[in-house]
């Protein structure tokens, strides 16, 4: 695993000039990328609004640092009424329905339409979470930020999940991501709260480039 350090001490709570380490990383980061992707972005927006209808950006609530509730901004990618279909789709596919109570995720979801699935497939439905970056709610590397719903998977671990600002990259993203079960998702993101550094932030955003343009783990 990477940053794997078993003699590691575990500092849920970082200090104050960690916390400023890597606040000042996560607003340089993000304002780089906007403002020298503004135009891929802006192209992007165009071509939901185009291809389909409706909104063109998508939040849910999610928890963040201290158990706090957040708008979680993403490129639409499903339709409209998604929400209803899982639903359906769950209750007349059991196979389907283990897969969710796994993974909290569906190898074939009928809610993503095929604009949305070449997102997926890119992480560019990820983009609008620059902004959640910017606005302190989450982090460039951080534990991947859960829905209310999720917070019982957590089970002992909730308190330090709940130490550090959810991030839009992280252990789970760069160590098979989609593959791995959400019980796997949680002992990296304890993984990744227990090893924090600011080197160990930079070696997973380089990581993360390979895993985008290589789409490991997105489908």
């Amino acid at each position: 695993m990477l940053g794997d350090r078993p003699d590691a001490p575990t500092p849920y709570c970082l200090s104050a000039s960690q916390r400023a380490a890597k606040r000042a990383l996560d607003i340089a980061g993000a304002l780089l990328f906007l403002l020298s992707f503004a135009v891929f972005y802006v192209a992007i927006a165009l071509a939901v609004r185009l291809c389909m209808g409706g909104p063109v950006h998508y939040w849910q609530n999610r928890i963040g640092q201290g158990g706090r509730t957040f708008r979680f901004y993403k490129f639409r990618s499903m339709v409209l009424n998604a929400d209803e279909i899982l639903e359906r789709h769950l209750a007349e596919h059991p196979k389907a329905r283990e897969e969710w109570n796994a993974f909290q995720k569906l190898a074939n979801d009928p809610r993503i339409t095929p604009l949305g699935k070449v997102m997926r497939k890119l992480s560019i439905d990820e983009l609008p979470q620059f902004f959640n970056v910017l606005k302190g709610d989450m982090s460039l590397v951080g534990p991947r930020p859960c829905m209310p719903r999720q917070r019982s998977l957590y089970g002992d671990h909730w308190s330090r999940y709940c130490e550090m600002r959810p991030g839009l990259t992280g252990l789970w993203q760069v160590s098979g991501r989609n593959r791995l079960s959400y019980a796997a998702r949680v002992e990296l993101d304890m993984a990744y709260a227990s090893q924090w550094s600011l080197w160990l932030d930079v070696k997973i955003l380089a990581r993360t480039v390979w895993v985008v343009l290589s789409s490991d783990g997105s489908s």
